[in-house]
């Protein structure tokens, strides 16, 4: 009983995400690391998805075990990477006493994203079922997350709101936090590739090469051949 309680309250939060209630207080304390396991059900549940491209056959199951961990662990990763400097840059700007309610802020925007992300794993499995090329599913899954991170930005709105109104400078440190989480992210999601598991490779968790070189070389590298 206590636990069907405990289930319901939790769903409830993600309603109230959704809607771009804030939990406040000693509950909102509580309620971050409910955020936190949001984030892994939610984006595991759309990595498991993602990981589906080569199949259920025994030898390629484990690529959905892969994808179903990679996805929570890119997007949680990049949140704690990001918060430190965040954080300074809170400081500096004279805003330290704002950072607990920005955090919670930004802790549920990126819950809300993972439910966003989840929402549309239904698009990936009916594209997977009518394209069987590689690149096409990946690009797809790619616009997947432009999608839900587009659609995260209106929760992030709601929920920054407050801290806008009270002092306009919150509106300089959450474009702050939008470059420096953008810059962790593509160096992360480099570094944790594959999330879909190429037909013409083996299942891996990690390419052999992740230290090799980072996304911002090759992105360089790229540029200038073209």
């Amino acid at each position: 009983m206590n636990a069907t309680i405990r289930t319901l309250e939790w769903f409830a939060g993600v309603d109230g995400l959704l809607r771009g209630r804030l939990p406040t207080g000693d509950a909102g304390a509580r309620v971050f690391w409910r955020q936190v396991a949001c984030a892994v059900v939610f984006g595991g549940l759309y990595g498991a998805v993602m990981g589906t491209f080569t199949g259920l056959s025994p030898d390629h199951r484990v690529q959905l075990v892969y994808s179903a961990t990679k996805v929570p662990l890119l997007l949680l990763a990049c949140f704690a990477l990001s918060v430190p400097s965040f954080f300074v840059l809170n400081s500096l700007f004279g805003l330290r006493d704002d950072f607990g309610q920005a955090l919670r802020a930004l802790a549920a925007t990126q819950a809300g994203l993972t439910v966003i992300l989840a929402s549309l794993s239904p698009f990936t499995a009916v594209w997977y079922l009518t394209s069987g090329e590689y690149s096409s599913a990946v690009s797809f899954n790619g616009l997947m997350f432009l999608t839900a991170s587009g659609s995260a930005q209106i929760l992030l709105r709601r929920f920054y709101g407050p801290l806008i109104a009270r002092n306009a400078r919150h509106r300089w440190l959450l474009a702050a936090w939008l470059v420096v989480y953008a810059f962790v992210a593509i160096q992360m999601a480099w570094v944790l590739r594959p999330f879909i598991g190429d037909p013409l490779q083996p299942p891996q968790f990690l390419r052999p090469d992740v230290f090799s070189e980072n996304a911002y070389q090759v992105v360089l590298r790229l540029g200038w051949v073209m």
